[in-house]
């Protein structure tokens, strides 16, 4: 599949990118680096296997990368956090655009990253909003998205319903299909 390559104006001109021109427009804002990083071929491919193959949302198959970054880890470690989560925010509009650009569409659901630190009355310092534990430091949830065309593979949840309503009964392809799981 070809390489997507989002640009500033690609971005501004996006039905939510425009409403992120407090981003675009501070110059402080890594916004340059988080662009060039997801327009790498491969980084997109590992978005869609993350979907694909282990059932995690799209941003989970490069935040570790992402959030290695030495201007996007530096910034939000060290900036306030309403600037950090309108960034964060950023992060998910340009990850849509990609996914959208490859055939993808949304599910409305969200997929865990992380889990939040317990904050008690530092909400407000730099760096107070990163995770304990899970796969991401910076980031809590991400969008999840399928295949317009239909997903490959079921979720274990939907294999689960499948084997469960057939009472351990190997369970010919063409009924999963029609139970609709």
């Amino acid at each position: 599949m070809p390489v997507t390559r989002i640009t500033r104006k690609d971005f501004q001109e996006d039905r939510q990118g425009r409403t992120f021109a407090d981003v675009l427009d501070d110059a402080e804002q890594p916004l340059d680096q988080v662009l060039e990083f997801f327009n790498d071929g491969r980084r997109q491919q590992r978005m869609e296997d993350s979907e694909v193959h282990h059932d995690r949302p799209a941003l989970a198959g490069v935040v570790r990368e992402l959030e290695t970054l030495e201007p996007v880890n530096r910034f939000l470690a060290t900036k306030h956090p309403r600037r950090t989560k309108r960034l964060r925010q950023v992060v998910g509009v340009v990850v849509r655009m990609i996914m959208e650009s490859r055939g993808w569409q949304r599910t409305g659901r969200k997929g865990s990253l992380g889990v939040r630190a317990k904050i008690s009355g530092r909400r407000n310092r730099p760096g107070s909003y990163h995770n304990t534990g899970g796969l991401a430091f910076w980031f809590l949830r991400a969008e999840r998205y399928e295949l317009k065309a239909g997903m490959p593979f079921q979720s274990v949840r939907q294999r689960s319903r499948v084997h469960d309503a057939s009472d351990g009964k190997a369970v010919r392809a063409t009924d999963r299909r029609r139970k609709k799981v």
